[in-house]
């Protein structure tokens, strides 16, 4: 059993289309059962997907309008021309760079038995980048959460309360759950976000006979524009100590090409 976490930057990124396809191809050659993306956008302004074409979709409670250029729907859309069939679900949190529906995504390989879709953010304003949901999808293979979440010291909607919200719905949670995602906070940083979520989860990374360095951001980004190093801030945690072969580094120019101003996280368990 494989997953893949990336925060996609979707649409921002200088040959966004040119890297669209290098996810597609490294996503044929792998064959992740469970994608969880984050940072996935649609301009707000783009024509809705026909109901017709959205078989394979599941919706939320809250769930946006799927359009066109969504960037989730294209790569999926892409992936099913070549064979590759996901099952999947987006939904929307906020306004991102003035111009796009923002939100969180999962693919899956197995079908989607439910959807759940909650915010973790006390700001809840569409207008506001900092309004955060976490979504989840069950499969027969337990629950799966895609989460962008905020940073340790932030004054307006920190992670500490972003992190006691997610607690209280995924505590009643039974059976496997995996946790995928950008958490913005670095496995480095003692007495943080890391070390919160470590007191009752298995960070997978810890869990592997095989990984690298594991870091996914290598240089100044939005939200870390002081960064000059190497930071592990993308995460696959379980609430169950699964065996794990390996936790390796991707999207990063040596494991497949560069498309993100993220580093995505693959990891292989023993499945």
């Amino acid at each position: 059993m494989k997953f893949l976490s990336l925060n996609t930057h979707s649409w921002m990124e200088d040959r966004a289309l040119e890297k669209l396809d290098d996810i597609c191809n490294a996503v044929l050659r792998h064959r992740f059962d469970v994608i969880a993306l984050q940072e996935v956008n649609q301009l707000m302004t783009s024509s809705p997907v026909e109901h017709a074409h959205l078989d394979a979709f599941t919706a939320s409670k809250d769930n946006h309008i799927v359009r066109q250029d969504n960037f989730a729907f294209v790569l999926q859309q892409k992936l099913a021309e070549k064979g590759l069939h996901y099952y999947w679900t987006w939904d929307s949190s906020h306004i991102g760079y003035d111009r796009y529906d923002e939100g969180t995504a999962l693919l899956s390989l197995k079908p989607i038995q439910s959807v759940m879709s909650f915010f973790v953010s006390e700001n809840r304003a569409y207008d506001d980048y900092k309004s955060r949901k976490a979504v989840g999808i069950q499969t027969e293979s337990g629950w799966h959460f895609s989460l962008h979440l905020g940073w340790w010291h932030d004054d307006h909607d920190p992670f500490a309360a972003q992190w006691e919200r997610c607690s209280v719905v995924l505590n009643r949670l039974s059976g496997p759950v995996f946790l995928l995602g950008d958490f913005n906070n670095p496995a480095n940083r003692k007495q943080e976000g890391y070390q919160m979520v470590t007191q009752n989860w298995f960070d997978t990374y810890q869990l592997a006979e095989e990984k690298d360095k594991g870091f996914t951001v290598a240089e100044a980004i939005d939200g870390w524009t002081e960064n000059q190093g190497g930071l592990r801030i993308d995460y696959i945690f379980s609430n169950q100590p699964i065996k794990t072969l390996s936790s390796k580094v991707i999207f990063n120019g040596e494991n497949e090409p560069i498309v993100s101003d993220h580093f995505g996280v693959s990891v292989e368990f023993d499945q």
